[in-house]
C-alpha cells in the first residue's frame, strides 16, 4: 500500500483545494460565505475519501464518494462563473484540474472492480 501523500491522485486534489482555497478570498462576500466555503468543504471531502480509500480494504465506496464530491465543485465552479465571479480563465484552469482528477479516480475505481 502507497503512502496516500504519494498518490498522483491525492497531489493533484491537494493542489485544487490549495487553489480553491485561494480562489475563495478574491470572491464577493455573499459568494465568500456560501459557494466558497461549500467548494473547499468539497474539496476536503475528496481529500479525506482518497486517504480512507487508500487505507481501507474496501475502497469502492470512498472512490465512489470522491468522484460525487468532484462532479460538485464542479459544478459550484460553473456557478461561479455564471454568476461572474471568476473569470473564464480560472473556469478552465480549475476544471482542468478537476478532469485530471476525476480521470485518475475512474481508473482507480475500474481497477479496483477487477
Amino acid at each position: 500500500m502507497a503512502l496516500y501523500f504519494d498518490l498522483p491522485v491525492y497531489k493533484k486534489t491537494y493542489d485544487l483545494l490549495l487553489g480553491l482555497l485561494d480562489l475563495s478570498n478574491n470572491l464577493s462576500k455573499s459568494y465568500k460565505y456560501t459557494l466558497g466555503e461549500r467548494i473547499q468543504l468539497e474539496a476536503i471531502e475528496v481529500i479525506l475519501n482518497i486517504y480512507k480509500a487508500n487505507a481501507s480494504i474496501e475502497k469502492l465506496q470512498f472512490i465512489s464518494k470522491s468522484r460525487e464530491h468532484i462532479e460538485i465543485i464542479r459544478l459550484m465552479i460553473r456557478i461561479l462563473y455564471d454568476t461572474k465571479q471568476i473569470s473564464l480563465k480560472h473556469m478552465i484552469f480549475i476544471n482542468k484540474i478537476i478532469e485530471e482528477i476525476s480521470k485518475q479516480l475512474a481508473g482507480w475505481q475500474k481497477y479496483c472492480t477487477k
